[in-house]
């Protein structure tokens, strides 16, 4: 469509067209059911199909068994923060933290409600612009879990690989990186992911989690905040956000049908995260990354210009080139080019030809 952009927006973020004109053409009715995907009961045959194909989507694109279970929950990150130290350390428990920007270090900021926590490693000093190696983490004597957030948006720094932690159940928040790259999911305990940036519209968050870890959780905490409710309740304990996961179907299928697998979406973002990092480095001068190199994220594109009334001039005027949402979050300015599975190609193409053009004629 000539009115659409290219949408860089962090989150809620851009969805894959094709997927948008499928939800377009079956608005008004889902296959023979006469009613919209947003009106059928989720009690219905048609609905249950949609939520055990979505299920069966993450579990062939990241291709893990039967010992992990996905559950469909609402209340986004923020809600997570709390349910996974509830539900998996008890308040006499330590669980561990890697604090490596905004995102983990809200998610400790809610565990110390729950129970005691360890700093294995705190980013702050250093304006989280890097990750720490695996030698640089402080591990307490017997950690019910370690928390890490795979890639921080606000940031734009991601870790390679998940850190190693040991036998200790590692938790990640995968809320902006999900689905964009394979996954050792042998190493995790539970990953959960907010689908507002590569997966579907906000209002659901995925939480796969190894079976045995539900034991943990207790029989005294509310029904809601308990994972063994979700997975008795086959992820529909309250009506789920149909909608949502009828998307969010539809973007896994997207996923399989465009790029096979993981593997080559992997590589299709590393590329398109590099179109701007080397603009970045050939103009260094001109633009700053926030992240050391290292650290950069394939994700979210984070750098600075030389002042604000730069950095708003190209704002302005990458709106003009229908180069979109590119400001940087408030706590960090800049600007901050989010480049998630939906972004094509040639968006990021035209934003590194705009960047090429505007430190010449500014710098």
């Amino acid at each position: 469509m000539a009115n659409r952009v290219f949408n860089f927006s962090a989150g809620p973020a851009g969805l894959p067209e094709p997927v948008l004109q499928q939800a377009q053409a079956e608005l008004l009715s889902y296959g023979d059911c006469g009613a919209s995907i947003m009106e059928i009961s989720h009690r219905s045959e048609p609905f249950k199909q949609i939520l055990d194909s979505a299920r069966n989507g993450i579990r062939t694109l990241l291709g893990f068994n039967d010992d992990f279970e996905v559950l469909l929950i609402q209340g986004g990150s923020r809600l997570q923060f709390s349910m996974i130290p509830m539900n998996l350390a008890s308040r006499d428990q330590t669980a561990d933290y890697i604090v490596t920007g905004a995102w983990s270090a809200k998610a400790l900021e809610e565990a110390h409600r729950e129970c005691n926590v360890h700093i294995s490693w705190n980013g702050t000093d250093n304006g989280f612009d890097r990750l720490p190696g695996n030698e640089a983490l402080i591990r307490s004597e017997d950690p019910a879990f370690a928390y890490y957030c795979s890639n921080e948006t606000i940031h734009g720094i991601q870790f390679p690989e998940a850190p190693d932690y040991g036998a200790a159940p590692l938790v990640c928040d995968a809320s902006s990186d999900f689905l964009s790259r394979p996954v050792d999911l042998q190493r995790h305990g539970l990953i959960y992911a907010c689908a507002q940036k590569n997966i579907g519209p906000a209002g659901l968050t995925v939480v796969i989690i190894r079976r045995d870890l539900l034991e943990r959780s207790s029989d005294e905490l509310p029904g809601y905040l308990n994972f063994k409710s979700h997975s008795a309740a086959n992820s529909m304990y309250n009506t789920p956000p149909t909608f949502v996961i009828y998307i969010m179907d539809l973007v896994c299928k997207w996923i399989i049908n465009e790029y096979g697998g993981l593997d080559s979406l992997a590589k299709t973002n590393r590329e398109k995260a590099e179109l701007l990092y080397s603009v970045i480095d050939r103009h260094a001068g001109f633009y700053s990354c926030h992240a050391q190199t290292a650290s950069r994220s394939n994700m979210n594109v984070v750098f600075r210009l030389p002042s604000d009334e730069l950095t708003a001039a190209f704002i302005e005027q990458a709106a003009d080139h229908s180069l979109a949402s590119l400001a940087g979050h408030r706590s960090v300015g800049g600007i901050r080019a989010s480049i998630y599975n939906a972004m094509p190609r040639a968006g990021v193409e035209a934003l590194a030809r705009f960047m090429d053009d505007f430190a010449s004629t500014n710098g």
